[in-house]
This record gives structure tokens, sequence and C-alpha cells, in this order.
């Protein structure tokens, strides 16, 4: 170039290419915004009822359980309960069932009608037993002249009488007996039966009858 020569001006850039280049450089920042605002957002109280719906229902579980342990709880308070105040009540059976031959040999003895002496004494040791029983409320069955209860009796045989009515006990073989409302053991009894028709039979205490005076 020679001195002296005016220097071109530079050609300014053409509107379409600023343009295009403004274009280029916005495009990231849209797809950008885009991808952000892609996801819904969750909504924090809809979270939180969901999960005090769940936390309720763990609770209502756990009051359920609860209920149910301290209902056994109860049941086993009461069935202790009553187991104890059956052994307090029926805890002496062994010793009374026991006591029962000792009752039935003393009064053995006073059936014989032995000397005076000894038969006081006797008296005197039954009486004490007798006291003893009812400190431990054993009770002798009356069954004698009573109509017939299996709960409380035990057949023996039968007597066939026109003095007592059939199913009655007319004879006590060995006495029953009760601790408080528990049948220790039953009375041994004969019962009265109905006679046949157009039999004689002796009267139920064992006496015979006087023969009848022919016409």
């Amino acid at each position: 170039m020679v001195d002296g020569e005016p220097k071109p001006e530079m050609e300014a850039e053409p509107p379409e290419a600023e343009a295009v280049a403004a274009s280029g450089d916005g495009a990231p920042e849209e797809e950008a915004g885009a991808e952000a605002a892609g996801p819904e957002e969750v909504d924090p109280l809809a979270e939180q009822a969901a999960r005090i719906a769940e936390l309720e229902v763990e609770a209502q579980t756990l009051r359920d359980e609860r209920l149910r342990a301290l209902a056994e709880v109860e049941n086993m308070r009461r069935r202790s309960e009553r187991e104890r105040r059956e052994a307090s009540r029926y805890g002496a059976t062994a010793l009374a069932r026991d006591l029962l031959g000792v009752a039935d040999n003393l009064r053995r003895a006073l059936a014989t009608g032995a000397a005076d002496g000894l038969l006081e004494g006797v008296e005197m040791v039954e009486r004490e037993l007798g006291a003893a029983f009812a400190r431990h409320n054993i009770a002798r069955i009356e069954a004698e002249g009573e109509r017939f209860d299996h709960n409380r009796h035990q057949a023996m045989f039968e007597v066939e009488t026109a003095d007592a009515e059939a199913g009655t006990v007319v004879q006590v073989v060995q006495e029953g007996y009760l601790l408080h409302d528990r049948l220790l053991r039953p009375a041994m009894v004969g019962v009265a039966k109905a006679p046949a028709a157009g039999e004689e039979v002796a009267p139920a205490n064992g006496e015979e009858t006087e023969a009848s005076d022919s016409a």
C-alpha cells in the first residue's frame, strides 16, 4: 500500500448475522428453563396429611393391642384369684378323707355296746372328732328317711317294704360326708322298693311280722 492513500473502511456485519448470533446465544437458556420446570413440585401439606393418617392407623393398632393385653392380664388375675379361693376352701380335702375312717371306727365301737368306761371315752372322742369336722366345715350326710339322691347316695341294695315309699333310703351302711358343698364320700345306703303284688315282706327295720290269724 502506498503511503498517503486512504485506508479502506471495515465492512459492518450484516444485521442477519447479528440476529443469528443473538438467537444462538439464547437457545441454551430456554432449554435449561424448560428442564427446570419439567417435574411437578410435591405439595408438603398433602405429604404431611398422608403421614398423619399413617400415624393414626399405627396408634389405633397399638391401642387395640394394649387393650387385648390388659384383658388377658385381667383374665389371668381372676383365674389366679379363683384358684387361690378354691385352694383355701378345699385344701383340707385329703386330710378330711383320712379322718373319715377314724369316724367310721368310732361309730362301730359305739355300736358294739362295750364297757361303760370305754364307751364313755369313745363317745368323748367322737364328740371331739365331730367338733373338728365342724371347724373344717365337714358335715355328715343325713340319708336315712330321705329320698335317694344319686349326687349324695350310693345304692348298695334294695329293700322290699311297704313301710316306706319306693325310692326312700331305709338303711345306711356307711355314712357319707360333705366338705362345704363338695362331696367327700357318698353315703352307702339301702333303698326301699315296692313289694310285688301278693307278697308278704318284712318291715324296713328288720322286725318280723306277726302272722295274721286265719279266719
